[in-house]
Order: structure tokens, then C-alpha cells, then sequence
């Protein structure tokens, strides 16, 4: 996904209703609970076998707005591409850099970040 592009969400083409019985009298007060429920993995994860949750510790990556407890969505089949997050290896640790086409420092790339998943309690 590009950034600066806005993506409508795609409803699941699971089926998750309950099957009704047939009843006599007045329906359920409950039944619009039967509604289908949103399946993250559908929405935000293009290539399940690729894809990692990692939930971050600490608030070392504040300069990226990522925060303890914020959950990053990493996906390792990716090229990184110019301004994107992507996860390194430096010194055998594992660090959030923002990709730099011009740079020519040599990186490890453990993955990039396709999605922050944000805490607010």
C-alpha cells in the first residue's frame, strides 16, 4: 500500500451469521449481533506465511510514533521502498529505521512495517 493513498476496507467474504431456527412469534432483540465481524488478517495482511506481530516494549521508536504496547504489522517479502519503516538488525538487536534510497550504509532488513496498530489505554 502507498502511503498518502487513502484504501477503502473491503467487508470479509466469510460468512459468520448464525443460522436461524424457525420460531414462531416476535424475532430476537439480539439478532443484529449476528452481524459478520472484521478479520484483520483478511484486511491488512497481504501474505499470511510472510507476515509477523511484533509488540513493541518500550518507547525507544517515539520519533516514528510507535509507542510501548503499539503492535507493528512486519512483512518480510517486501522490498523496502524510499521513506518507508522497516525493521533491521544492528549489533544483533533489533532497530525501526526509516528507509533512505540515498544512504549507503549497508543494513540488514529483517522486514517492513506495513501497519502500526496503535495502544490507547
Amino acid at each position: 500500500m502507498e502511503f498518502g493513498k487513502a484504501k477503502q476496507v473491503e467487508k470479509s467474504k466469510k460468512s459468520y451469521r448464525v443460522a436461524r431456527s424457525t420460531q414462531t412469534g416476535f424475532a430476537s432483540p439480539a439478532t443484529h449481533y449476528t452481524e459478520p465481524r472484521i478479520d484483520l488478517n483478511d484486511v491488512l495482511v497481504a501474505n499470511p506465511a510472510a507476515t509477523f506481530y511484533v509488540r513493541v516494549a518500550d518507547n525507544s521508536f517515539s520519533e516514528f510514533a510507535i509507542l510501548e504496547k503499539d503492535v507493528l504489522i512486519i512483512d518480510k517479502s517486501l522490498t523496502p521502498k524510499d521513506n518507508q519503516l522497516a525493521v533491521v538488525i544492528e549489533d544483533g538487536c533489533f532497530n525501526i529505521i526509516r528507509i533512505d534510497s540515498n544512504s549507503t550504509k549497508e543494513i540488514q532488513l529483517w522486514g517492513v512495517i506495513t501497519y502500526i496498530i496503535k495502544h490507547t489505554l
